[in-house]
């Protein structure tokens, strides 16, 4: 009984829990225009409501259709001129009202930070999304009193930078840092940790304190919890995790994918704990995994969250993965289980028909259930050969399951070079007896029976392949190095011109202290 009036608190002002778990596609749809109704008529006298006529569309008959008309497609770069007036101060821009706060966010393609809008509604969609996910794991295997004990959040930092105008950091510090004072009891850890933004003394000071918390619950990119996990064992001397904390129940994880990692933890775990992802982004909360059981996650509806997709193709993207000016986006009624979208959302951050920068399938299209399988940005197609990130991390985990080994990072760049083509690969990995050829051997031949394009590709024109082992440690020096260590920070599976000479002199150096 104590879970369930846990409940009725989390989900007050009487909303239906069972819309989070009997979703279909003929709801999603109404639920849809519904909200799509309600974000238009809030923003219809802002800037960007005014510029592209939102009370004009409010009259239409179809307003989807009217929608799409009349707002362009947009992307950081076109929204940054409206976004850098809210960050100055102005009001009223692309959503009522300005935020105060800003997520830092580089994602894994530019090299410069983004500066997204965090308003009081935005903040508000987060927290109904976290409660959401919380009732999922509540309804799982898990102890009766798990909506009682501790959660730790494994993420940025909570002091924020400030210019006198306006606040800004990483996402999950802002979102930590606003959340209600009831919740504070349970989440871990305390201010006087989140606050710092040294990772290695806030690791170090979570080891410190973790004797002290009954975690049940874990949320946190893998990289991180993973290094976390290992620093208690080790201070303490422990065998696994759960001897700490013996009802640790449940993992969420999110940003990065799971499989290069979840070996190593499962390695420190006691007994099993169940697996869940959430989907969220400095732009919005997109989606978590309701059972463990579900291939996908299902996407967030009835929180101020409008969806569009984009079939990822030539027909509208270009060979640089940029947007064709005649792309044309479709909503969840004309969706199928077997192309790769590029996500549009709308959400009250002021994002209008904002490319998020992911790619995403359909798991299960009547429960609106996705995965993501990589970037737009983030994709091998110097000649044709269309690899995604989705390939390969499932290449690189088949070669490290294969070898009984952990891979835990990658990075990749297609080079053209005086004869030939070719893919240069840099992978983690600590085992000393693990041999770079004859993980490249592997690694070609899976992406080969995985990729159609890429296995033509490899006998005709992409002739090179190369592949560097490297300690993790050289990984996350250089992580390091751009001050990313921690929070929703993940390295760049495919390396952008700048990014990759930045590595090639970090690699060099590493290389040139060991010889």
């Amino acid at each position: 009984m104590a879970a369930l009036d846990f409940v009725n608190q989390l989900f007050r002002r009487g909303k239906r829990i069972t819309d989070i778990f009997t979703v279909t596609r003929s709801k999603a749809i109404k639920w849809q225009e519904n909200t799509l109704r309600k974000m238009l008529y809030y923003a219809r006298n802002t800037e960007f409501g005014l510029k592209y006529g939102f009370e004009e569309i409010l009259l239409e008959k179809d307003v989807t259709k009217a929608f799409r008309k009349r707002v362009p497609l947009t992307n950081y770069s076109t929204m940054h001129p409206y976004w850098q007036r809210e960050y100055a101060g102005e009001s009223n821009i692309t959503w009522p009202g300005r935020s105060q706060h800003y997520a830092l966010s580089s994602g894994t393609t530019e090299g410069a930070s983004k500066y997204i809008p965090v308003t009081k509604d935005q903040l508000k969609a987060m927290l109904r999304g976290t409660r959401r996910q919380l009732l999922a794991m509540a309804l799982t295997d898990v102890p009766k009193d798990f909506l009682a004990k501790h959660y730790l959040l494994v993420g940025g930092s909570t002091s924020l930078n400030f210019d006198g105008v306006s606040y800004s950091g990483d996402l999950s510090g802002i979102c930590t840092a606003n959340i209600p004072t009831w919740f504070d009891r349970f989440s871990m850890p305390d201010e006087s940790i989140t606050a710092l933004r040294d990772w290695e003394e806030k690791v170090q000071r979570m080891v410190e304190e973790a004797p002290n918390w009954d975690i049940v619950f874990i949320a946190g990119a893998p990289s991180w919890v993973r290094l976390l996990l290992e620093r208690i064992i080790s201070h303490y001397n422990l065998k696994t995790i759960h001897d700490i904390w013996p009802n640790f129940s449940i993992y969420c994880w999110g940003a990065v994918s799971l499989a290069p990692y979840k070996h190593s933890i499962e390695s420190m775990l006691g007994k099993p704990v169940i697996f869940m992802e959430a989907y969220m982004a400095s732009e919005g909360y997109i989606a978590f995994q309701v059972k463990p059981e579900s291939e996908g996650m299902r996407l967030i509806f009835r929180n101020n969250t409008y969806f569009e997709f984009i079939p990822f193709n030539e027909n509208n993207f270009d060979e640089n993965s940029e947007l064709k000016p005649n792309a044309k986006a479709i909503g969840l009624e004309s969706i199928d289980e077997k192309t790769d979208y590029a996500i549009l959302i709308t959400t009250p951050c002021g994002a209008w028909r904002y490319l998020l920068g992911d790619t995403i399938r359909f798991t299960n299209k009547e429960a609106c259930e996705i995965k993501i399988t990589g970037r737009t940005k983030q994709f091998l197609s110097i000649t044709g050969e269309h690899l995604s990130v989705d390939n390969m991390m499932q290449a690189l985990q088949m070669v490290a399951d294969e070898m009984h080994t952990d891979l835990p990072e990658f990075t990749v760049k297609a080079l053209k070079l005086e004869n030939e083509f070719a893919h240069n690969w840099f992978v983690a990995c600590n085992d000393p007896k693990i041999e770079a050829v004859a993980v490249r051997t592997k690694l070609d031949n899976h992406l080969r029976k995985l990729n159609d394009d890429y296995d033509t590709e490899r006998n005709h024109v992409l002739t090179g392949m190369n592949l560097t082992l490297l300690p993790e440690s050289v990984f996350m020096d250089w992580m390091a190095k751009h001050n990313k260590l921690g929070g929703q920070s993940k390295f760049p599976r495919v390396l952008a011109d700048k990014q990759y000479q930045d590595w090639l002199e970090h690699v060099h150096a590493y290389q040139s202290q060991q010889s």
